[in-house]
């Protein structure tokens, strides 16, 4: 395998960059902001979100058309995301191209005016969006999940927001938001590709000469503590159906996950790979798709956040066979709890893994956005052959111990839409 040689260095302003070489002259070069969803007060909800499309709207510098035109005149591309705990601005582009991407980068998190006339016409791009997730349960359900789970909580809310509230924000809340979260300190760089750490350091000082930070008129941050437990916590398989305007029965079973820096993370990972993943030898397509034919998809998910994470199983099926899918998965979540994986069991286990996260490495734009998220949240770089150590290190007792924690009945929830009428 080979070994990544990650580099950092935190900048004079106090944006943190991290490096790594890559085997192509192709570059990929981002900035990712502690500024998600998470990170907004509540008068804030969807704010995060809004602002990421914004970005792209001009500068004091540039022209919305100017940004848009900068990196694809010369084949590269420009992009962006947000989550729960940050919003990453991103670029892929021919080595040679770095100075013109770190410029527009830093020029477009930093420097963007927001103007009304476009948050206006804007916003109306971004009720679009709600509305094309309003009609796909498939993913909609994902969403109401997590409210369920996170209740009241900040991580609970939708990332894009709430219509009514986004068609009352106006140039000033965006401006607040952003003076008090896009700030070189609140920030790190990343950079996959050739680009020598002396070149990075040398084109960051270049775009920021001459950077004042804008006063921040109310310098409040969210607590950000972890969720409380929700109300229904402790009642066995608790159960919320919702009719929807649907031809098949969407459901999802899942429950509390944990954070990225608990030791029991990588063990929750390899159960949900066991149970869900991509393979199609996953226990759960085995039960309900190979062996019963009841669902075309069944999969589960394990999102991680830096203090707590969701687990979740999801499928669709004919409304008739939910109660034996349920029955089909509680099964195989049993199975894990009854007792450890043989020893054969978790090598197999092992192997997959390992070959699925090594393939993975082959995705440059994964490589580069992970070692980028990594470090904003953790302060930490981690290469391929430092998870396979992980990996391998864990025993059946790790995995059974967790298994029994996380998938007791009574820390269970269910959500189900099913067809009105």
């Amino acid at each position: 395998m080979e070994t990544l040689h990650m580099e950092s260095r935190t900048h004079g302003s106090g944006l943190r960059i991290i490096a790594s070489p890559s085997p192509t002259d192709v570059a990929y070069c981002g900035i990712y902001v502690k500024a998600g969803t998470r990170h907004e007060l509540d008068i804030e909800s969807g704010l995060a979100h809004f602002t990421e499309h914004l970005t792209f709207k001009g500068t004091s510098r540039r022209r919305s058309w100017h940004i848009l035109n900068r990196m694809e005149s010369v084949g590269g591309d420009l992009n962006a995301f947000t989550g729960k705990e940050e919003t990453v601005y991103y670029s892929a582009f021919m080595k040679e191209h770095f100075p013109r991407a770190i410029d527009l980068l830093l020029d477009i998190t930093l420097h963007s005016t927001y103007p009304q006339a476009e948050i206006e016409k804007e916003v109306e791009v971004v009720l679009d969006e709600i509305e094309s997730y309003n009609d796909t349960p498939s993913e909609l359900i994902y969403d109401e999940f997590e409210s369920l789970i996170f209740e009241s909580h900040p991580l609970g809310r939708n990332i894009l927001g709430q219509a009514d509230r986004l068609r009352r924000h106006r140039q000033g809340d965006v401006l607040q938001f952003t003076r008090r979260m896009y700030k070189p300190e609140n920030m790190v760089l990343f950079v996959y590709g050739n680009i020598p750490m002396k070149t990075i350091l040398r084109e960051v000082d270049r775009a920021l000469k001459g950077w004042i930070p804008m006063p921040c008129a109310e310098n409040i941050l969210p607590t950000c503590t972890p969720p409380a437990l929700p109300l229904w916590w402790g009642e066995e398989n608790h159960t919320v159906v919702r009719k929807k305007d649907t031809h098949q029965a969407h459901v999802m079973i899942g429950t509390r996950g944990v954070g990225g820096t608990d030791e029991r993370h990588l063990a929750l990972f390899m159960l949900n790979n066991i149970l869900g993943g991509p393979g199609m030898n996953s226990r759960l397509n085995l039960a309900l798709r190979e062996r019963n034919a009841l669902v075309y998809t069944v999969e589960s998910t394990l999102t991680t956040y830096t203090d707590t994470g969701v687990w979740c199983a999801y499928f669709g099926c004919d409304p008739r066979d939910v109660n034996h899918c349920l029955r089909l998965v509680r099964k195989e979540l049993q199975r894990l709890t009854r007792e450890p994986l043989s020893a054969a069991a978790l090598a197999a286990a092992k192997r997959q893994i390992i070959g699925q996260v090594s393939l993975s490495y082959d995705s440059f734009e994964s490589v580069a956005l992970g070692m980028g998220k990594r470090f904003l949240h953790y302060g930490t770089m981690r290469s391929r052959e430092d998870f396979c150590r992980s990996i391998d290190a864990l025993t059946p007792q790790h995995l059974y111990d967790v298994a029994c924690e996380v998938f007791r009945p009574d820390h269970l929830l269910t959500l189900i839409y099913t067809p009105e009428g």
